[in-house]
């Protein structure tokens, strides 16, 4: 049976949604083929098979599994052979829970950061859509929400400061190899980097190295997925 990935796509099938990067790098830990599906904004009628309208989904034969978390918890059950993202049970729960932090703590500083430059990557026929929909969500306009960057960022750069103390010691969240727990955040800040020229860390900053070297793990194709022209 084959995979069916079907991830988030934005102008020119560009793929940046920290959610789908969750699962892209979880299939390539795994070294799992699939057939991708790309969905933009307003393409939720491809997802009706599902009973929801959020990607990241996959399909493998008469399983259907959405939400990124789940998907990796699937993706370990399902293919115990392959490398494992959690390296055991406790890991899985160290990955729920960063899972949890991320979601809840770090992605929504990181969203007033970039959001009105992610708007420049959005596919035009969805970008009514995406600015809408995120204004009715902030209250205000995206470059409103996104002003005193500068300043906000610094709540960002605190948050992060668990994950500090980790990487300055050991290569990865998950020790000498990176783990599902290391591509959550990764994901996030992935996000950050194809959609916007905002620096996010300070290049001294231990996240900054764990980050690139994540960005090398599993062949590079974190590093090689093409930057939107909002930063390049």
């Amino acid at each position: 049976m084959a995979i069916t990935f079907y991830d988030l796509c934005g102008k020119d099938g560009a793929r940046f949604s920290p959610y789908g990067w969750r699962t892209r790098m979880a299939l390539a830990h795994k070294g799992l083929d699939y057939t991708l599906e790309l969905v933009k904004f307003t393409e939720k009628e491809k997802l009706a098979f599902t009973g929801q309208k959020l990607v990241p989904v996959i399909q493998y034969g008469e399983t259907v599994v959405n939400d990124s978390f789940a998907i990796a918890c699937f993706l370990e059950d399902a293919f115990p052979d392959k490398p494992s993202l959690f390296s055991g049970e406790a890991g899985r729960g160290m990955a729920k829970t960063i899972n949890g932090f991320v979601d809840r703590m770090v992605q929504p500083l990181i969203a007033p950061l970039i959001v009105a430059d992610v708007l420049d990557c959005v596919d035009e026929s969805c970008k009514e859509y995406f600015r809408s929909s995120r204004e009715q969500r902030f209250g205000m306009t995206l470059q409103e929400f996104q002003s005193k960057r500068d300043e906000k960022v610094a709540a960002f750069r605190t948050a992060l400061e668990p994950i500090r103390m980790v990487v300055k010691d050991q290569r990865f969240i998950g020790g000498s190899a990176p783990t599902y727990a290391d591509y959550i955040l990764f994901d996030s800040m992935q996000w950050a980097r194809l959609t916007s020229t905002f620096q996010l860390v300070e290049g001294d900053d231990p996240i900054h190295a764990w980050f690139e070297r994540v960005l090398d793990s599993n062949g590079g194709i974190a590093r090689e997925e093409p930057i939107a022209a909002t930063a390049a």
